[in-house]
Formats: structure tokens, C-alpha cells, sequence
């Protein structure tokens, strides 16, 4: 096969055959007095053994209120410490801890609650301008689930108390009957088509994935990484925090969202020697025109991922920001989520031209539209084999055997390209999907809300060119006869009603749709029209993850 598409990760570093649980309390017993994790806006700071001994009172607390084994925990907040405890605490208890969107509104919250058939729902009281419980009260009629509401600013201690309740040989029981195979998260990820799909994870798949992360960039107990990215997402959870809690590294938490100089001063402050971020956050932390006040020298590593890469800010990541070794990595939600990442001291050109190379104990293979390997250097669809791909999408069996085949290869959707050192470059999508600084926006789950405004006829949402994003969503809509339409009416109309990310930010009214002689959409041309219409012809785009 030396010539053909295929690599499979090979490691000397066994996967790690335990729970979560079981692997953060090897971690407590070897690093128990090192700082497990710091939350700066909130004031918080707890060592490992501190850390520890709060997921027992909080894994307590969710056996109190009945949380059994293979139900379903929601979290609904943003970059808190008490998500970062439920993420272990459910962990612990064998629950499922399901990630929902601080961005959603009424569709995307409700289509969560229902589609996970959420037992328990621990949610933020607001985030940003967002009241979460008003928009509680408003789903609440429409659907059965939660169960049970737990509001962290007015309850979070309610359920702490509740612990009291449980000995600790009924928590050591359950700890117990857990299997490093059952599913322990479901996060959900925009398809092809319609609504969010839960990619249902496994404490194998998400352990081993954050534990080799953390190899690639040689993390130990005395990394300290800042994690401004969002916790909801593979980024955050996996990349973030497993990467350091399975290497006993602390996790540096600035505050509910993003801020440029708030990271900045983080870094700065804690002596943080690993950063994460989209290439927006980077470049936004470069123009700032604060930038030079704040000290880098601790930096080593990090992760530039979710978006383009332009070279430009790859070259003064590793320059200014003293990153010499930070990696690029590729994957998707479904595959827990790395499937390839670069290495430490790969150079300048493989960083910001390819996604590395297949990580360990994955295999992956390049396949032409009948599912043939082609051979090195040849373009086909990415696939993914091994630890890491899903269990599978939650209750969506049909799903499911959609991406993943009888041989347990996830197909991709990606077109990919492996050179004969076996790096991989992405260099396009076989998918219908918008990636807005990596985020994973469905355009027919756009399409879908827009159609419902009484002037839409028609909709097709397509993705285009962005230098700051990578890619923007924009809207082609067909105005219902006798109806009138502004672009000014068509945004209020969604906005509160879906993530606003999801909001188009260009929109074109057309008499027609491009279409084939076959009577099908064609989305590319309707790209080629639009790029060229809103002059981004030379936004640079070069594909990472």
C-alpha cells in the first residue's frame, strides 16, 4: 500500500483502556497539589485534588436527584468552571452530558431537548444579551423535556446539598459498573442536511483523543493552557480540557467568551505555555493595538484550527507570539474529533499547507467515488477508521450507516490529497456545508427557518469567502409574488430565532435560481456569482480544520 492513500498511526503509547474517571483519579493520586484549573473572571482556582474532591460532591448531587447511568445531562451555559465540573461529575456518575449551543435560540434549544430526550438541564440564567430562562419559558409548552431545570445562579448549590444524601460506596459502586465504551457525550453537528445531528461519544473516544492531543505537543503536569475557545464544542472539551486533565496540564480559563486582550493578559499573567484558537482569535490578538504590553515568552505550543490559516499570521504566531511549536489539527465532531494533526517541528510550508499527518492509532485512507484507494497525491474523499469514530448519531440510526460503512470507515465529506510522507491536505468539500470560524452551519437548516417567512418563495444559502471567518453564510431568496422584502426585514425576522451565527450576513433577491438541464441547484456557480459580485475573488484561503 506504500503507494497508495492509506496511513495508519503508529504508536509505541498504547490507548489508555479506562474511564474518565478512572484516568483523572490516577492524575489526582500523581499531581494532586498541581493546579488543575483556573477561571479568571470568576475568581476561581482549585488544584487536582481540590478539582477531585468538587466533581465527587457534584457527581453526588446528580445521584441525589436521580441521574442514573445512561441518562441524559444537558449543559446550557457558557465558559464557566461549573461546566468544566459537569463534564467529570457526569462522567463519573456514567451519565451522558449532552453539550447545547450557548448561541441557540428557540428552534435549536428545542430540537436539542427533544432529539437527546434530556433528563436533566443545567443551564447559565443568561449569556451575553440572551436570557436562557425566558427562552425556557418559551420552549417549555412546546416540548417534554428537560425533566428537571437546574438554573446554576439559583439552584447550583441546591444540588451540591443534595450530596449530602449519597455515602461514598454508592458513588464508588456506580464508578465501578462503568465501561470505557459506553457513550458519555453527545455533541451536535451540523450536517448535509436539516437539523443538528448528536454525534454520540464514548469515554474511549474522547480520553484517548485528548490524551494524544496533548502528545503531539509533548504537554506534562507543568503546562498551563489557555483555552479561550468555547467549551460546547470539540475544541474546548477535548482539545482543551481532556488534553490537559489526561497529562495533569492546568486548564487557564479567561471568561464566558472571547476577548482579545483578556486572553492576552491571561497568557501573560498565568505564564501559559500552550494557546488555543481559530486563526480570528489569533489575528485579533496580533493587530490589538495593546499587543506589546503583554509578555510571551512562556508560550511554546497551541492549536490553530476551525478555519483558514492564512501564512502570514502562521508565521507570526510562531514569531511574536514565541509558538514555535504550535500544530494544526483536522477532524470532525464525529471523530472525537482529531483525525490528524501536525507536528511540533514541522516547518512553516507543511503547517499551513496540510493537516498534518494521521494521529496514533487512527487510520485513514483517500477513496475515489466508488471507494477505491487512489494513489498518493491523487484527490478523493477523506475517510477515518479506528478509536476515535462515534458511536454513532443519537437515535438517528439511518444516520448513522449514511457516514459510517460496514468496514467502520467514516466518510468525511472532505476531498483530500495524502503526499508520500503521508501529510494530508484538504483541498475542498464534497459536503453542502458552511464552516463560519469553525463553527458547522447547515445551509438547508437555514434554508428551512428562511422558508417559513411569508414573502420566501424560495432559499438556497451557500457559503462565501471571508478573510476573517473563512466563510460567510449568504442567502438567495426568491420573493413570493406580491410580496415585498428588504434585507433589513428578512435579518429581524431571524434574528432571536436562530444562533446568530447561523443569520445570513449577505442576501441577493433573485427572479431564478442556476440550474443544470437536469433541474438541479448549482451552488457552486451561484458561489462563483456571488464571490465575484461582492469582490472576494483574492480572499486567501488555504484549508486547515
Amino acid at each position: 500500500m506504500r503507494n497508495f492513500s492509506y496511513c495508519h498511526g503508529v504508536s509505541d503509547i498504547p490507548l489508555k483502556g479506562e474511564t474518565i474517571g478512572e484516568n483523572l483519579r490516577d492524575i489526582v493520586e500523581k499531581y494532586g497539589d498541581r493546579e488543575a484549573l483556573v477561571v479568571l473572571e470568576q475568581g476561581y482556582r482549585a488544584t487536582y485534588r481540590e478539582f477531585w474532591d468538587q466533581t465527587t460532591v457534584l457527581a453526588k448531587g446528580l445521584m441525589a436527584y436521580g441521574i442514573r447511568r445512561g441518562d441524559r445531562v444537558g449543559i446550557w451555559a457558557p465558559n464557566r468552571y461549573e461546566w468544566v465540573l459537569v463534564q467529570y461529575a457526569t462522567a463519573r456518575v456514567g451519565a451522558i452530558m449532552v453539550n447545547i449551543n450557548p448561541a441557540y435560540k428557540t428552534t435549536g434549544l428545542r430540537h436539542a431537548l427533544e432529539q437527546s430526550r434530556l433528563d436533566l438541564l443545567i443551564a447559565a440564567a443568561r449569556f451575553r444579551q440572551t436570557d436562557y430562562t425566558d427562552l425556557l419559558n418559551r420552549v417549555r409548552p412546546l416540548c417534554k423535556y428537560p425533566k428537571r431545570t437546574i438554573i446554576i445562579e439559583q439552584a447550583w448549590d441546591n444540588l451540591l446539598r443534595a450530596s449530602a444524601k449519597i455515602d461514598d460506596q454508592a458513588l464508588a459502586a456506580r464508578e465501578a459498573s462503568l465501561q470505557f465504551d459506553d457513550p458519555v457525550n453527545i455533541q451536535y453537528t451540523s450536517g448535509t442536511t436539516g437539523l443538528p445531528k448528536g454525534a454520540t461519544l464514548s469515554h474511549h473516544n474522547i480520553l484517548n483523543n485528548g490524551f494524544f492531543i496533548g502528545e503531539r505537543m509533548f504537554y506534562t503536569e507543568r503546562d498551563r493552557v489557555c483555552i479561550p475557545v468555547p467549551f460546547y464544542h470539540c475544541f474546548g472539551m477535548v482539545l482543551g480540557n481532556m488534553a490537559c486533565t489526561s497529562h495533569g496540564a492546568c486548564m487557564v480559563i479567561v471568561g464566558e467568551s472571547f476577548e482579545a486582550e483578556a486572553v492576552m493578559r491571561a497568557v501573560s499573567a498565568e505564564r501559559c505555555t500552550s494557546l488555543l484558537g481559530v486563526p480570528t482569535m489569533f489575528i485579533a490578538q496580533l493587530e490589538h493595538p495593546n499587543f506589546h504590553q503583554y509578555d510571551f515568552s512562556s508560550l511554546r505550543t497551541g492549536i490553530m484550527a476551525g478555519s483558514s490559516c492564512p501564512i502570514e499570521t502562521m508565521r507570526q504566531v510562531q514569531s511574536r507570539m514565541n509558538m514555535t511549536q504550535i500544530t494544526i489539527c483536522y477532524g470532525m465532531t464525529e471523530t472525537s474529533p482529531v483525525s490528524s494533526q501536525s507536528l511540533a517541528d514541522d516547518d512553516l510550508e507543511r503547517r499551513v499547507t496540510t493537516v498534518g499527518t494521521v494521529h496514533p492509532h487512527v487510520e485513514v485512507k483517500i477513496v475515489d467515488k466508488e471507494g477505491a484507494i487512489v494513489p498518493r497525491g491523487e484527490p478523493g474523499e477523506l475517510c477515518t477508521r479506528g478509536y476515535s469514530v462515534m458511536l454513532g448519531y443519537w437515535d438517528c440510526p439511518e444516520e448513522t450507516a449514511s457516514i459510517i460503512d460496514e468496514q467502520r470507515w467514516l466518510h468525511s465529506g472532505d476531498i483530500a490529497t495524502m503526499d508520500d510522507g503521508g501529510y494530508i491536505k484538504i483541498t475542498g468539500r464534497i459536503k453542502d456545508l458552511v464552516i463560519r470560524g469553525g463553527e458547522n452551519i447547515s445551509p438547508r437548516e437555514v434554508e428551512e427557518f428562511l422558508i417559513t417567512h411569508e414573502a420566501v418563495a424560495d432559499v438556497y444559502v451557500i457559503g462565501v469567502p471571508s478573510a476573517k471567518y473563512g466563510e460567510e453564510v449568504m442567502a438567495w431568496i426568491k420573493i413570493r409574488e406580491g410580496h415585498e422584502l428588504t434585507e433589513a426585514q428578512i435579518d429581524r425576522f431571524c434574528r432571536g430565532q436562530i444562533a446568530t451565527c447561523k443569520i445570513p450576513r449577505y442576501w441577493k433577491f433573485v427572479d431564478e435560481f442556476p440550474m443544470t438541464i437536469s433541474g438541479k441547484i448549482r451552488k457552486v456557480e451561484m458561489r462563483e456569482i456571488s464571490t465575484r459580485e461582492l469582490g472576494l475573488e483574492n480572499v486567501a484561503r488555504i484549508e486547515t480544520a
